[in-house]
């Protein structure tokens, strides 16, 4: 047998060679629905927002640290406390560049979240908004239950990095101040409407700078079934804020996710935070419950 090759296996694999280096090409050259690039989230100076790793989720710095990604807020009314106000947020690279429903990705079951919190931190909202007409704008309605400026921290994920990014902005309230009590005593059960929440640290206590194994659990007064709903892929949240909004942790369940239901008697859930500093945090716990979102505050003090 010859081991050189004949004239036909020539042409034969000149062709799939050709056919290969043709579909390498075209799949290059498809849109990916972005026209924005890696370079677009680059900050020019050092002390940028980096992207966490999720297994070992931290606090993120977003106020003391640049974003490369700018967000203004403007309503269609001055928001006052206890009335529902249209709002219109603004998204836009560094380099201008809007930020639009095909720049974003899904996570979370939404290309956006915005978790809103009170100067007191008595009022957290977690909201998505929804594009407006304008590339870059994004509309969402809140109530805001007291007056002040509301910290707004944007979490999200560019289609270009496929890394976590956020940013951070105050939106102003008119209303009474609500005050605020920050030197609570340690809170690990919340009784709402017949129904208890825990969260407790496994280790006892939370201290700065490492990582620590929150337990998060419900049941009720009663005794009866508890059945956890889905919230945004998974079976609760949690978010950790500091007495000075600086930043913020978005915490997601170490459990498995939505494959195995959590028990109906006492649905127990396990995160995982490292907090860089001490001092009074409040971490609220989002679930779903009798086809609603419940939201419950725990204050915690972490030492050093």
């Amino acid at each position: 047998m010859s081991a050189s090759l004949s004239r036909p296996q020539w042409i034969q694999m000149a062709a799939i060679t050709a056919v290969s280096v043709g579909l390498y090409v075209g799949f290059r050259l498809l849109p990916i629905g972005t026209n924005l690039n890696h370079m677009d989230f680059r900050v020019a100076e050092g002390n940028a927002i980096e992207f966490c790793d999720p297994a070992n989720p931290q606090f993120i710095p977003v106020i003391a640290v640049r974003s490369p990604v700018s967000m203004t807020l403007t309503s269609d009314a001055p928001a006052r406390a206890g009335q529902a106000v249209r709002v219109t947020v603004r998204l836009a690279t560094s380099t201008g560049k809007p930020l639009a429903p095909a720049d974003l990705r899904v996570e979370h079951t939404r290309r956006l979240h915005l978790l809103l919190v009170d100067p007191s931190l008595d009022d957290y909202q977690h909201l998505h908004p929804e594009p407006g007409a304008r590339p870059g704008d994004w509309v969402f309605e809140f109530t805001p239950r007291f007056g002040g400026d509301y910290r707004v921290f944007a979490d999200f994920v560019p289609i270009a990095t496929s890394r976590g990014l956020y940013a951070g902005t105050d939106f102003r309230v008119e209303g009474p101040l609500h005050p605020a009590e920050f030197n609570r005593p340690t809170q690990e059960t919340v009784e709402q409407s017949g129904v208890r929440f825990h969260l407790r640290v496994a280790e006892g206590a939370v201290r700065a700078g490492v990582t620590a194994d929150l337990i998060f659990s419900v049941e009720r007064v009663d005794g009866g079934e508890v059945v956890l709903q889905p919230v945004m892929d998974a079976y609760a949240h949690l978010v950790a804020f500091d007495s000075a909004r600086g930043g913020f942790a978005h915490l997601h369940p170490m459990d498995a996710g939505l494959a195995q239901a959590p028990d109906r008697r006492q649905p127990t859930l396990r995160f995982k935070v490292t907090i860089p500093e001490p001092g009074p945090y409040v971490v609220w716990a989002q679930v779903g419950l009798e086809g609603r979102d419940v939201f419950v505050p725990f204050w915690l003090n972490v030492g050093r």
